[in-house]
């Protein structure tokens, strides 16, 4: 049987170093669609030689901008990636035998995701195998989730997890990692904030020692030596970032709203304005 045509949709910011190998994975497929928040980098030189669909805008949020490069695909079938994410070889050839012999039968096939960080391949701590829903039909599938972090979600029709592997390189190092864990977590924050939610010091304390012992211990992320410490250690972190910068912003709301308008005459209060709008301005957009 012929293989149906598959739409590539990629979004992309400031990866020229990663950006090349997603795209020589994919170059097997009919469309490649990128979407790019404004690089200031070579990125979008580097795109515009696998393909001419390269469109720019601003960053919206991860689910509404992996759904915009979504919509302007051609075909039914779409493979959604990562810049940081690559196709294995053997992943690349299982793709399109299965859709060759089994693209009427399925909504969509699940991908086993490996990471690689620090110099090794992550395969404990619940970092493998992150099964990822990424080959869908576009009529039955959007993108959805809390920003940032998004899914693919199906309105109906069965799915396939597939063997071959999706590579991630999402972390050059912790300090990349790092500033990952501070854009996330401010974004779960103004989250919270939005919904109208309230902080509970409970959470704050005990999720972030649980994260730890399920990630250590029992996932047995200690087979991964020091890397595995390490992240086990910075997840720790992330879920006690979350809960600290909901703690704060909500303070910081909490003032804003019940401080009294500051007087042209007196010195204190408008140090103390500037103040405030110098820690509102601190987390990044």
């Amino acid at each position: 049987m012929s293989r149906p045509p598959v739409s590539v949709c990629i979004i992309t910011h400031n990866e020229e170093r990663r950006v090349r190998q997603c795209l020589e994975g994919v170059k097997w497929a009919e469309e490649i669609v990128v979407v790019d928040s404004y690089s200031t980098d070579k990125t979008v030189e580097i795109c515009r030689e696998y393909t001419d669909r390269v469109y720019q805008r601003p960053f919206p949020g991860h689910v509404e901008q992996k759904n915009y490069a979504l919509d302007l695909a051609s075909h039914e079938w779409a493979l959604c990636l990562d810049a940081d994410e690559c196709l294995s070889p053997g992943l690349a050839k299982e793709i399109q035998e299965e859709l060759s012999l089994n693209g009427d039968t399925y909504a969509g096939y699940i991908l086993p995701r490996r990471t690689f960080f620090l110099g090794r391949w992550i395969n404990h701590g619940g970092w493998y195998p992150d099964y990822k829903l990424r080959l869908f039909k576009r009529s039955l599938g959007k993108w959805g989730g809390i920003n940032p972090h998004d899914k693919v979600i199906l309105q109906e029709g069965a799915t396939k997890r597939l063997r071959g592997e999706l590579w991630h390189f999402n972390y050059e190092d912790i300090s990349s990692q790092l500033r990952t864990v501070d854009s996330f977590t401010t974004i779960f924050a103004r989250n919270k904030l939005q919904e109208g939610a309230h902080f509970g010091l409970l959470p704050m304390v005990f999720r972030p020692i649980g994260r730890f012992l399920s990630m250590y211990f029992f996932k047995g992320g200690f087979l991964d030596g020091m890397p595995g410490f390490i992240l086990a250690v910075v997840g720790s972190f992330y879920v006690f970032m979350k809960y600290a910068k909901w703690w704060e912003m909500e303070r910081v709301k909490f003032a804003k709203e019940t401080r009294n308008e500051p007087s042209e005459s007196t010195g204190e209060s408008a140090s103390y304005c500037g103040k405030e709008e110098e820690v509102s301005k601190g987390g990044p957009s």
